[in-house]
């Protein structure tokens, strides 16, 4: 996948590997809005979440718990929005599996606010189905 950032870092300058193990990596780029934020993503080209192996899954669980220490420690956030986004209607833009690691603060705008808020909205209602 020659133009998959995931795959070949360089592409974004500033992106940056935080941490690491044998199946995946947690990535920062600089962030104006979503401090600390950063992705998971497999080592391997996957294109979705439902193409992990169980080795990538466990990798995840795995460094999920590291980074989590890592942003306590860096940010002190007092909650997280973590997921991800499948497909394009799904809302993914990169097609290689990522997993959005947030930091949550509570003077935040839209604290309180989880990844169903936008969704449940009745702007979100899908026209009647035929």
């Amino acid at each position: 996948m020659k133009d998959c950032p995931f795959c070949h870092l360089e592409i974004v300058a500033e992106q940056k590997v935080v941490a690491e193990n044998g199946h995946c990596r947690f990535l920062q780029t600089p962030q104006e809005v979503l401090i600390g934020s950063g992705l998971i993503v497999p080592i391997q080209h996957r294109q979705t979440v439902f193409d992990l192996t169980e080795a990538e899954w466990n990798a995840t669980y795995s460094l999920l718990q590291e980074v989590k220490e890592l942003l306590d420690e860096a940010y002190h956030p007092e909650g997280y929005t973590i997921g991800w986004n499948c497909q394009p209607t799904g809302g993914q833009h990169i097609m290689h599996a990522h997993l959005h690691i947030i930091p949550r603060f509570a003077d935040e705008p839209y604290a309180g606010k989880g990844i169903r808020h936008w969704l449940k909205s009745e702007g979100n209602r899908r026209q009647a189905v035929k």
